[in-house]
Formats: structure tokens, C-alpha cells, sequence
């Protein structure tokens, strides 16, 4: 019999109750999709939960979470979607991205569904409309894709002697065709030629980074995506091993070492996607849910990375940084 993979990411262990006793001590049961692996996200999965909290759910008290997690393969969504589905869970918490949250819709139109995507769900056809959602459907957005452009042109003012940019993007990643647009667009106008590395499994992360060393990439500009949110740390690591100044979309990403990040505050988003969770399991209907949006943004900036990487940062973005890490 297949192993099933019942992990709890803090704390270290294993919460793996059969559905059979659950049910009889009358706990609801949420399951969790997300695109990424367990360990990178134990910081996010803490923010789903305090979340719950907020409503007065406790993981393992009062409420059980069934955690699917695809490692990175995203070929493997529809079917544990699907696998969530058929256990009747009273709410499916899409979490991975645009990917899982569409997996979690083609799996059920009845059961509950809070995803947490960086994409316009209107358009990537998650809801009707952001004030009413309709269906089975509501979650949390943040501004991700949107600011692509944005965050080239501030890697350009915080290396303004490079010309030629490396873009790290996820091919597999339904937002990855906007955020190239978007950026190959306003690319000449920066000055800046750019230069496309794909990564869209872990083991491709160490492959780019010497992709871009023998394209001579002199700064690295990493698209928003599930698959990189969880792997942070070794972004940053890697960017500065290989001495290349780099920006991402959230602050994980400069706390870990990253020289930068532009965007709004996903650990806020997975907090909201977990009050929401709690509000359904209440009773509210996610069909009359609006779609949360945070529309704050934030640049954090390491000063730390940028004495290694022997840059002088400009004294206006010093100025405009709503954090600098010293």
C-alpha cells in the first residue's frame, strides 16, 4: 500500500489520522494543495494556520489538515486534487499558485475551494468577478505578475553599469507568458538585453545559475512563481556565490541574502487564506466571499549582500526602501 504523504511542516512531525476516526470526533477536514515541497513553506503553512486561528480553528484540536504537496511536478496537481476530492474534505486550500487552484476547480464544483494566487483570477478563469466570485470559489491575490516590469527597472537603477540581464523564469507557470511580455517590452527602453533561463524542477536551479555565467549575465531578475517562492533561500545563496546581484518579488528572498525584493507580502496572503478558510468552516459561502487583494508593496533591500557583491547602492532607493537589511 502507497505511503500517503500526511506531513505537518513545523514542529517536524507526522499528523496522519485516518478519516474514519476524524469523522467520528467530528473534526472537518481541510486539504491543502500547493505545487512546491513541505520545507521551504513551513513559515507559510504557519501563516495559513494562524489564519485559522483568527476563527477560532487549531490544527489537530478543533480542525485537521491533509497536506498534498507536489514537490515541484506540476503534471501531478489534477490528480491530488482529485485524490482530495474523492475523501470529501470540507475545503480545499489551493495554495500553489494559479496551477493548484485550477486543478482544485476542474476536481470539484462543490466542495469549498480558498486558493492564493500573484495572477488575475478573473482572468486565468478562477471567478466571475473579484466582488463576487461565485461558485465554490474565493482566495487571496497579491500583486506579483503586475510588477515584473517594475522590479527590472529597479534592478537596473541598483546596477546601472549592466547591461545584459538574465530572466529565471518557471516555463510550466501560467503566468509566465505575461510576465515575459511584460518584460521584453519595456526591456529596450532600460537599456537592458535580456537573456531567458528556464527552471521548472529544483534540480534545474543549480543548472540556470551556470547558464548564466556562460551568458554573461552581470544581474538576475527572478519571475514571481510558486516553485521559487519555496526555494528562497537557495536563490539568494546561489546569487551570491556566483556574484550576481539578483531581485525577486518577496521579502524571503532578501532576508535569506537576495540582494532585493519588490512585491507584496505573501506570508500576509496565506494569514488571509486561512481566516477565509475558517470563515467557510463557519459557515459562510465562498461564492459570497469577495477575492481579497493586497495591493501593498514593499522594496527591502540587503546592504550586507551589496558590500559582498561590491555594489554602492543609490542613496534615493536607500532612501524609498521601506526596509533595509544590515
Amino acid at each position: 500500500m502507497r505511503r500517503r504523504e500526511f506531513i505537518t511542516v513545523a514542529g517536524g512531525f507526522t499528523a496522519a489520522w485516518p478519516l474514519a476516526a476524524r469523522a467520528q470526533r467530528d473534526i472537518p477536514v481541510i486539504g491543502f494543495l500547493n505545487t512546491a515541497s513541505p520545507e521551504p513553506y513551513a513559515r507559510l503553512v504557519q501563516a495559513f494556520r494562524d489564519g485559522l486561528g483568527e476563527t477560532g480553528y487549531a490544527e489537530g484540536k478543533n480542525v485537521a489538515i491533509e497536506y498534498r504537496w507536489a514537490r515541484g511536478e506540476q503534471d501531478r496537481m489534477r490528480q491530488m486534487a482529485v485524490e482530495l476530492a474523492s475523501r470529501r474534505v470540507k475545503l480545499i486550500a489551493a495554495t500553489g499558485g494559479s496551477t493548484a487552484a485550477l486543478a482544485a476547480k476542474a476536481a470539484t464544483s462543490t466542495i469549498p475551494i480558498v486558493f492564493q494566487i500573484g495572477v488575475d483570477p478573473v482572468e486565468v478563469g478562477l471567478v466571475a468577478s473579484l466582488s463576487k466570485p461565485g461558485g465554490n470559489i474565493t482566495g487571496t491575490t497579491i500583486i506579483a505578475v503586475q510588477l515584473g516590469a517594475k522590479r527590472l527597472e529597479m534592478l537596473r537603477q541598483l546596477v546601472p553599469a549592466v547591461d545584459v540581464v538574465g530572466a529565471l523564469v518557471n516555463p510550466n507557470s501560467p503566468g509566465t507568458p505575461t510576465l515575459m511580455h511584460d518584460l521584453t517590452a519595456s526591456a529596450p527602453a532600460l537599456g537592458v538585453r535580456l537573456q531567458i533561463v528556464k527552471a521548472s524542477s529544483e534540480a534545474d536551479i543549480g543548472p540556470a545559475f551556470s547558464e548564466l555565467q556562460r551568458l554573461q549575465a552581470g544581474a538576475l531578475w527572478i519571475g514571481a512563481d510558486p516553485l521559487f517562492n519555496g526555494l528562497s533561500e537557495q536563490l539568494a545563496t546561489l546569487s551570491v556565490t556566483h556574484k550576481i546581484p539578483a531581485i525577486y518579488q518577496f521579502r524571503e528572498f532578501a532576508a535569506a541574502g537576495g540582494l532585493a525584493s519588490y512585491g507584496g507580502s505573501i506570508t500576509d496572503a496565506y494569514r488571509q487564506a486561512g481566516v477565509y478558510s475558517g470563515r467557510i468552516l463557519k459557515g459562510d459561502k465562498a461564492a459570497d466571499l469577495p477575492v481579497q487583494q493586497s495591493t501593498k508593496v514593499e522594496l527591502i533591500l540587503n546592504l550586507k549582500t551589496a558590500k559582498l557583491l561590491g555594489l554602492a547602492l543609490p542613496p534615493a532607493l536607500l532612501a524609498r526602501a521601506d526596509e533595509v537589511i544590515e
